[in-house]
């Protein structure tokens, strides 16, 4: 058996809708939804929460809230959703607000692909975003297990910075792993073209995120999503929530 049959294999999803052509029931699922859903479950469950329930509705997540008495925060769109008290900004959560607090979140995106992959068969489920792409890779390196890089989108539609995530990856692990996947090719190559400059590359490329968000007034978040270990915290999904794994 050659040494490349030997290691885990490593698949990307560019895509929701794509999630389905992928077995993930023996593989590490890596949530990806750098713009803005794991990069604030990394900042605040380094910045101390006790955990994060994420869920795909907004009635659920109002009701989870009252039944724990949590904090409940989400977006749809990019803006606070009606009915929920906080945002999806990682600028929302420091330490003095968060600290040893239960956050009940729903996206757009990041929550609903989480529960698609549950609803798929995902065994192991971690969240990964910039801000803790050293703790995800090393992780992902111990473990030694086939890996999904799975993108949130857009709606189904495939964005630029979840795929220059997926790339970071793949950047820094490919050496362990077995790709044989055209999408991981297509992420390593798109980030090694961007890594000098991710947000000048977003803005050059009139990515669709950057100019949703910069429409809202708050490019600081993008420019703060796409820099890199700022929350090094390993979120692992169990029981129904995401916890800061010790690693």
């Amino acid at each position: 058996m050659s040494d490349q049959a030997k290691k885990p294999s490593l698949y990307t999803s560019l895509s929701p809708a794509l999630l389905n052509l992928y077995d993930i029931s023996s593989s590490i699922v890596v949530i990806i939804d750098v713009l803005r859903a794991t990069s604030t479950i990394s900042t605040a469950l380094y910045n101390g929460a006790k955990e994060i329930i994420p869920v795909d509705s907004v009635d659920e997540c109002i009701r989870i809230g009252k039944q724990m008495s949590a904090i409940t925060a989400g977006e749809r769109d990019g803006k606070v959703a009606e009915g929920l008290q906080y945002g999806n900004s990682p600028f929302e959560y420091p330490q003095s607000f968060i600290e040893g607090k239960t956050l009940v979140l729903t996206t757009t995106n990041g929550t609903k692909l989480l529960h698609m992959a549950l609803s798929n068969g995902a065994k192991e489920i971690i969240t990964g975003a910039f801000s803790n792409l050293d703790v995800v890779c090393d992780y992902l390196l111990q473990q030694n297990k086939n890996i999904l890089l799975a993108c949130s989108a857009w709606k189904d539609k495939i964005n630029i910075e979840d795929t220059l995530f997926a790339g970071a990856v793949i950047d820094k692990i490919q050496n362990a792993f077995s790709i044989q996947c055209d999408a991981s090719k297509i992420a390593l190559g798109l980030y090694q073209e961007a890594a000098p400059d991710l947000f000048e590359f977003m803005k050059l490329k009139q990515a669709s995120h950057y100019l949703r968000l910069t429409s809202f007034g708050i490019e600081k978040d993008i420019q703060h999503c796409l820099m890199y270990n700022t929350a090094p915290v390993l979120p692992f999904y169990k029981d129904g929530k995401l916890i800061a794994a010790k690693v």
